[in-house]
């Protein structure tokens, strides 16, 4: 009984997670008229500020001192630093110009952005379904080209900098909490210095636009660290398969409020092309969810074989998920979306 009510509770902490991260378009629209680089150098900043305070309740610290003594490892967060303000940026300014459809594309093909990344750069191999699921992507983006004028620029900019954030916190191999932190720590010092000149220059809306703006921005840490705790909140209760389908809420629930919140234009060629980005997901998904079926299946036939044989065997390790693109799990569900 208490593996069922885990379970759920990891159900109901995902989509939580999940549903905070699709609905966030209607929040960076109330920080106007701060433009997108001052609410991005906000979001460092008070993103710090309250995932340090989650830590501390948590009492998890013993990492920084292990961290501090890897160079590599603190490199390759400056890198995961660099690489998500890019795409926190590039997402703010979307939402806020009136292109809350095209970012959530972004988020759709970024795990057949992953999987293309796994096979030219992790030299990875994939089964014939995800070449079907690969191909299809990149026409969807050739439709997509045509119904816009030009490439989706927009959603291609969200799908390889989150890609690369991905490859790079594969190689990090951090938790969530403690990767964010030690990226906003990074990210600190340049963003605080940002908003300090901007006020210097008088264009910073931080006071300039009355406390409810002021807390507003600072609100941001919170929008920013919330969905991250219940995430790995869900994280550790439930499957990663539950993850992988539960993942594909946010850029749902962002492309329909960017069609019917924000009333952005849908012509035939668009939807054409969403609808086959969808028919790509679709196939990864029932890819993945046949391989960890197979892969259970042989698990268990390996436990039936030994114990009759006396021998002992593990078979704890998870079935990939959903969004595994490749064997190595380049694309893994267990990243957190970046909105």
């Amino acid at each position: 009984m208490k593996g069922k009510n885990e379970q759920r509770a990891g159900l109901l902490y995902g989509v939580g997670a999940y549903g905070m991260w699709g609905l966030v378009p209607l929040f960076w629209p109330l920080l106007e008229p701060s433009g997108a680089m001052e609410i991005l150098a906000h979001r460092m900043v008070w993103s710090l500020g309250a995932v340090g305070i989650a830590l501390l309740a948590l009492r998890r610290w013993a990492w920084i001192g292990e961290l501090v003594r890897q160079p590599a490892k603190l490199g390759l967060i400056t890198i995961a630093a660099a690489v998500i303000s890019v795409n926190w940026g590039i997402y703010i300014w979307a939402v806020n110009n009136g292109q809350v459809v095209e970012a959530s594309l972004g988020y759709f093909i970024n795990p057949l952005v992953t999987i293309a990344m796994g096979v030219l750069l992790l030299g990875e191999r994939l089964r014939p379904v995800q070449w079907t699921a690969v191909a299809t992507g990149f026409a969807a983006v050739l439709v997509l080209a045509i119904g816009y004028g030009q490439p989706p620029w927009t959603s291609l900019a969200l799908a390889f900098s989150f890609a690369t954030y991905g490859l790079v916190k594969k190689k990090v191999n951090m938790g969530g909490l403690e990767s964010l932190a030690a990226e906003t720590a990074v990210l600190f010092v340049p963003a605080l210095g940002f908003l300090l000149w901007l006020g210097a220059r008088g264009d910073a809306t931080f006071l300039a636009g009355g406390a409810g703006h002021g807390a507003l921005l600072a609100a941001t840490g919170l929008v920013t660290a919330i969905p991250l705790v219940c995430f790995g909140a869900a994280a550790i209760r439930v499957p990663l398969s539950v993850l992988g389908l539960l993942q594909y809420m946010a850029p749902v629930f962002q492309f329909a409020l960017g069609i019917l919140y924000f009333h952005e234009a849908m012509p035939p060629e668009r939807w054409a092309g969403f609808a086959l980005v969808w028919v790509a997901l679709m196939l990864l998904t029932w890819d993945a969810l046949r391989t960890a079926r197979r892969n259970r299946t042989e698990a268990l036939r390996l436990a039936v074989l030994a114990a009759e044989a006396g021998a002992p065997v593990d078979t704890s390790a998870p079935a990939p998920g959903p969004s595994t693109g490749t064997d190595s799990g380049a694309a893994a569900p267990e990243r957190a979306p970046a909105s």
